[in-house]
């Protein structure tokens, strides 16, 4: 499939049955911000429960916490943001467009469009730009104070580890993970929702005892863990790819950092997610510019230690997006979404045979009412039975069941898996059972 008309039909896709929306797509759209339909933020919420799960629930050394978007001015001068957080652009001075200065494709893709109209491109001079999205407090005009969107979410754990220290008393080494919204000034976003200006991240900080080598396990650990993770949950393995920053790539604070990587349709290896050492630059930072002693009291020296921290920070929005692209699949006269049962917006769908027979799609609704408590659940009993497979089939729904005139005497229906197509009789009583077992495997 040719890969520029896969994201076309992935995007198709999306608005046509429920995924993503432009938003405010009614004034014409703005640009770089997405809507989630009710098909897309089940996705989402999925894809958002199974690491809380992962990093969280399952896990005896991982505490969550969710801090505010707005958070205090000097949060953003200690973290190096409004000092650090800056690109390079320059504009084209005869439609006003912003590049970054170091992204020589789109630079003479541009030129070659003006050239076209016979037009010969100029440009500015590099400036600087920050990428934090300012914003304004207060109730009287001219006495608003400055604060901005916060442009990750890593901020709000380090200028809570303080209070995770006195409330939970937790042992080194240990973690503290959030999900949430982020906000920056993309000079030039795209590629449907990888590069947006309001995203949401997924991020792990693990605090370590600052020990070089022993640090550059816990960074080997968690590398190799976060890519495994994807795998688990459907992501190609082909199709992932752990990549190891070079030293010009990497923050001046950094004393390592790889990425996960995913081969996307529009432009090759990306990033998904990023696994850094960031040595103890967050604490010390925020000790500084706060006055607060943000140390650790290692019980085993009496002595006050800042401990490493290694980030794992992936992109939810990128995951939607790539697990979207992963699991689309033409076959013959179909599309195919093959999601991670976990991950599928719905479940499973429940059909009467026939609409215009009350028998069947009373007992239909009763199998249908049953199982929603229990699984995200669809109903359909629109046109003939193939059209239905078809329509779940392209939204990634694993497995249909069909209640038929046999039903009716055996008490048991047909489940169609979505994949193979194949079709057995399962029991009414027995369906519970048998789709936690196919779901939750």
């Amino acid at each position: 499939m040719n890969q520029n008309n896969l994201m076309e039909k992935i995007i198709s896709l999306a608005k046509r049955r429920g995924f993503i929306f432009q938003s405010s797509e009614i004034y014409g759209g703005l640009a770089g911000v997405w809507d989630y339909g009710p098909l897309g933020v089940e996705l989402k919420n999925n894809i958002k429960r199974e690491f809380w799960k992962a990093m969280v629930l399952s896990r005896e050394d991982v505490f969550g916490i969710d801090a505010g978007i707005l958070m205090h001015p000097r949060v953003w001068e200690a973290s190096g943001h409004i000092e650090f957080f800056n690109d390079p652009l320059v504009e084209c001075k005869i439609c006003h467009q912003r590049f970054r200065a170091d992204n020589k494709d789109l630079i003479l893709e541009h030129e070659n469009w003006h050239k076209e109209k016979n037009e010969k491109v100029s440009w500015t001079e590099p400036r600087n730009f920050n990428l934090l999205v300012e914003a304004y407090l207060g109730t009287v005009e001219g006495e608003k104070s400055k604060v901005y969107l916060r442009g990750e979410i890593t901020q709000g754990v380090h200028v809570n580890f303080k209070n995770i220290l006195n409330t939970l008393s937790p042992k080194l080494p240990f973690g503290i993970a959030q999900v949430g919204k982020a906000f920056r000034n993309e000079i030039s976003p795209g590629n449907f929702t990888f590069r947006s200006r309001e995203f949401e991240q997924m991020e792990l900080q693990y605090y370590v005892y600052p020990d070089d080598e022993k640090s550059m396990e816990y960074l080997e650990y968690w590398k190799n863990e976060r890519l495994n993770w994807y795998i688990s949950l459907g992501l190609k393995k082909e199709n992932l790819r752990l990549r190891e920053h070079s030293k010009d790539e990497l923050a001046h604070y950094a004393k390592g950092a790889w990425d996960i990587e995913y081969n996307t349709p529009f432009g090759g290896f990306k990033e998904l997610e990023g696994i850094h050492h960031r040595g103890n630059w967050d604490l010390k930072r925020h000790s500084e510019y706060s006055g607060e002693d943000l140390s650790y009291f290692d019980l085993n020296t009496n002595k006050k230690i800042i401990p490493y921290v290694i980030e794992t920070s992936g992109g939810v929005d990128r995951a939607v997006l790539f697990f979207l692209i992963d699991a689309y699949f033409e076959d013959k006269d179909r599309v195919v979404l093959k999601l991670h049962p976990k991950l599928a917006p719905y479940k499973i769908a429940v059909f009467p045979l026939l609409a215009n027979k009350p028998e069947l799609v009373n007992l239909a609704y009763k199998i249908y009412k049953d199982l929603k408590p229990h699984f995200m659940t669809a109903w359909d009993d629109r046109g003939n039975i193939g059209k239905r497979y078809y329509s779940q089939d392209e939204i990634g729904t694993p497995y249909c069941i069909t209640v038929d005139f046999d039903s009716l005497k055996n008490q048991d229906v047909t489940v169609r898996d979505r994949d193979t197509t194949a079709q057995i009789r399962v029991p009414i009583d027995k369906l519970k059972a048998y789709f936690e077992e196919k779901i939750n495997q």
